[in-house]
């Protein structure tokens, strides 16, 4: 079992929302929804809404190529930062009351990737143990749940 967590644009409500809607790889790299692919499944929980912004934990059933960022964006909740499937780039200037750039700059992206985190993972190993690995969020995603917090 996987565990995703994601920042995505907008407000959204999901409580154990299920995806089931199949993806097809195509020859440029870039997946879609068609009746044509094989089937893939992702639940949805939301965990924490802020200003403009969700914390949503993603649990898919299937690994088919950009799943999450493929069904996310079907529910109109891209991930932040994930613009191949429709997700804006974060501006701390888009929550934080009084930002001010120093003159003759331009505001960069808090964020320079999507917000897309591999949160846990779970198995079986060989001898039919049970492994449970869980990552912390990286520094920059932690900064942005953080910004978000600070600023809603």
């Amino acid at each position: 079992q996987k565990v995703y967590h994601a920042v995505v644009d907008g407000i959204h409500n999901f409580k154990e929302e299920l995806v089931d809607a199949p993806i097809l790889k195509q020859d440029d790299g870039i997946s879609k929804i068609s009746k044509a692919g094989k089937p893939a499944q992702t639940w949805f929980t939301s965990l924490q809404s802020y200003r403009n912004y969700t914390l949503v934990e993603c649990r898919p059933i299937t690994g088919r190529m950009h799943q999450i960022r493929i069904h996310l964006s079907l529910l109109n909740a891209s991930i932040t930062g994930g613009e191949l499937y429709g997700g804006k780039p974060f501006y701390l200037s888009s929550v934080k009351r009084g930002f001010n750039l120093k003159k003759h700059t331009e505001e960069e992206p808090f964020i320079k990737r999507m917000a897309l985190h591999a949160k846990s993972l779970e198995f079986s190993n060989l001898r039919h143990e049970t492994v449970f690995i869980e990552a912390p969020y990286p520094k920059d995603f932690q900064a942005l749940v953080r910004q978000l917090e600070l600023n809603s």
